[in-house]
């Protein structure tokens, strides 16, 4: 296996870090807009199979000639979702396997966004679904955590645990503080905004797909490991599009626990236009109001240091046990940015984040996992990914998960 990863900022960086430590794969590829930060990464790691390169992610073209030049097998897309669909284009064109962690984006519906889909999260890749699956490629989206893990959860918990699910419901909290900063938030804030000011989308098997206002609907989640308690509101996120096409459960959400307080900025950053992508004239220069935003704040890979506590991605699964009694199930993944900053040099949220794809470009390397089209994690068997994650290293990544029961809603 020779995989190219595209991007080298916080997530990409930590995939590399985690990466070097298995053995599954012969090369590995770090490429950016900027040559000189993958650069940065490969003097760090000091691994053999590791090179650097420079790529244009928003050229299809650019990419597939990358990846032919390196005869990478496996593209990782570690950017944000403007770069999906170069990407996976580019990945097409060169006949590899594709992974990323978000999906091509969303367009809410122009009269009714608040109530009717629009152009759904992931639905310009699942156009082509057929072509991948005709030229026998895969192409496996939402692999990090959220999408990702979270599906690979629901995944096992219609398998293992579950007769009937009622609602797959993510819970995302965490109790991080960045030290030194009034508003630093932990990932990529042009992603953030674009999830979190978009309509969210729910599911409901009688209904199918529909939206609702953002930060609707908010709740108290108690997160396990000492996070606690927070409020949790609806957030649009890919797996209220994926979980329905390949579980049976009977609804699908999504919510994040974002606090008061930055729910607040991303309310400011909407009245006053600073969210928008649309490039403006300023003193004779075109730029984004979203870019200035992400210019301004801190670069989410560089606070690590400054930053304690922990995050919870997971999945509250309600319905019917094995045993045929009710059941109100969560399962979930803590990240300690204690650990992850000693024991990897990254920040735990994007830690959290790409230790995901990794785990699968090992169970496709093995032949755990195959297939061919488009496909989300829900698609594979979820048990090998979940043993592997687990399992103490070498044999594996040394990073449990756990069950923990809840009350009947």
């Amino acid at each position: 296996m020779r995989i190219l990863i595209i991007g080298a900022g916080g997530v990409g960086s930590a995939a590399a870090r985690i990466a070097v430590r298995r053995d599954f794969f012969e090369a590995l590829i770090v490429a950016d807009h900027d040559p000189t930060r993958p650069q940065v990464l490969i003097d760090e790691l000091r691994d053999d199979r590791l090179s650097a390169a420079q790529v244009d992610a928003g050229d299809a073209g650019s990419v597939a000639e990358l990846i032919r030049i390196h005869r990478a097998t496996h593209v990782l897309n570690a950017v944000d979702p403007r770069f999906v669909m170069p990407i996976f284009d580019g990945a097409f064109a060169a006949g590899a396997t594709y992974l990323d962690m978000a999906m091509s984006l969303s367009t809410p519906h122009p009269e009714e966004p608040h109530a009717r889909t629009g152009v759904k999260l992931g639905d310009r890749q699942f156009e082509k679904a057929a072509e991948w699956e005709r030229a026998g490629l895969l192409a496996l989206v939402g692999i990090g955590v959220e999408p990702g893990l979270s599906d690979v959860f629901a995944r096992y918990a219609e398998d293992e645990l579950f007769s009937r699910i009622d609602e797959l419901g993510v819970r995302d909290g965490a109790n991080l503080v960045v030290d030194g900063y009034d508003f630093a938030p932990s990932f990529s804030i042009w992603t953030t905004i674009e999830e979190c000011l978009n309509p969210p989308v729910i599911f409901e098997r009688d209904r199918g797909w529909y939206t609702t206002a953002p930060f609707s609907e908010p709740e108290v989640f108690d997160f396990p490991e000492g996070i606690g308690p927070v409020e949790c509101v609806n957030v649009e996120h890919e797996e209220v599009l994926l979980m329905p096409r390949w579980t049976d459960a009977a609804r699908v959400t999504f919510k994040y626990g974002l606090g008061d307080e930055f729910i607040q900025v991303l309310q400011v950053l909407h009245k006053t236009g600073l969210d928008r992508t649309e490039p403006l004239r300023v003193k004779g220069v075109e730029v984004s109001p979203r870019d200035v935003v992400a210019a301004a704040l801190p670069d989410p890979a560089t606070l690590g240091d400054r930053m304690t506590g922990k995050t919870c991605a997971g999945v509250w699964v309600t319905g019917t046990g094995k045993d045929g009694h009710p059941r109100s199930t969560y399962l979930y993944h803590v990240a300690d940015n204690e650990v992850t900053m000693r024991e990897y040099n990254s920040q735990a949220v994007v830690w959290q984040t790409a230790i995901n794809p990794v785990i699968a470009l090992e169970l496709l390397a093995r032949g755990t996992w195959a297939g061919q089209g488009v496909l989300g994690p829900e698609a594979f068997d979820a048990r090998p990914f979940l043993e592997l994650m687990a399992a103490p290293a070498p044999q594996g990544y040394g990073s449990p998960w756990g069950i923990e029961e809840k009350p009947l809603p």
